[in-house]
């Protein structure tokens, strides 16, 4: 999934500020999700974040260092809010799974930036860019964990079902960046849910 606007990161030190390399961190992503990952330069980076191309570069040695740790808090992000569906559904795969298509709509229509893991994949298309592997595990992943949700909550295809709703969701943040809010997004949970119950024939597993 997509965080809206992405926090700045990391725990306050002694003074309640933000360390230095979280402050970058933070800012960072920021600025990328704003501006793209081609669009910001580590001079920019380093002044928003109030310090010095010095201490960036001490902390993360090269820009394509700090956008492949962008990408992992990303990723981290989302696996949080995975737990929170089993968190606030234990037992109920199926409820979790509508909780991941409301999460989507509110990710796909409130953002116009769309998700940072494709603006990323469009944006770093070289051959060899350390991006690409984290992009590719992460897109992978989330999308065998959305095959395991469908599966549990009583599928009859789950592979088929998880790549629909995949494709659904890729789908609604484009329209939602070339079209607007009250675009074919704006229906996406009514979508998602009539998706849904029309791969639902069996009972869902229980845990």
């Amino acid at each position: 999934m997509t965080t809206i606007t992405p926090p700045k990161d990391g725990l306050p030190g002694p003074s309640g500020e933000l360390r230095p390399r979280d402050r970058i961190l933070g800012t960072a992503r920021d600025l990328f999700h704003k501006h793209g990952f081609r669009g910001v330069g580590v001079d920019a980076i380093a002044e928003a974040a109030g310090t010095n191309k010095m201490t960036l570069y001490r902390h993360f040695g090269s820009k394509d260092d700090l956008i492949v740790e962008c990408l992992h808090r990303f990723a981290t992000e989302a696996d949080e809010i995975w737990a929170r569906f089993e968190d606030e559904h234990p037992g109920n795969p199926l409820a979790q799974l509508h909780d991941w298509v409301r999460m989507g709509a509110e990710c796909a229509i409130a953002d116009s930036r769309g998700c940072d893991m494709v603006n990323a994949a469009i944006e770093l298309t070289e051959d060899g860019h350390p991006a690409r592997r984290v992009i590719e595990d992460f897109k992978t992943a989330q999308r065998d964990r959305l095959v395991r949700l469908c599966r549990a909550a009583g599928a009859t295809q789950p592979e088929l079902l998880a790549d629909t709703l995949w494709l659904l969701l890729e789908g609604a943040r484009v329209s939602r960046q070339s079209v607007g809010a009250e675009g074919p997004s704006a229906r996406f949970i009514r979508m998602g849910e009539a998706i849904i119950a029309a791969f639902l024939t069996r009972q869902p597993a229980t845990a």
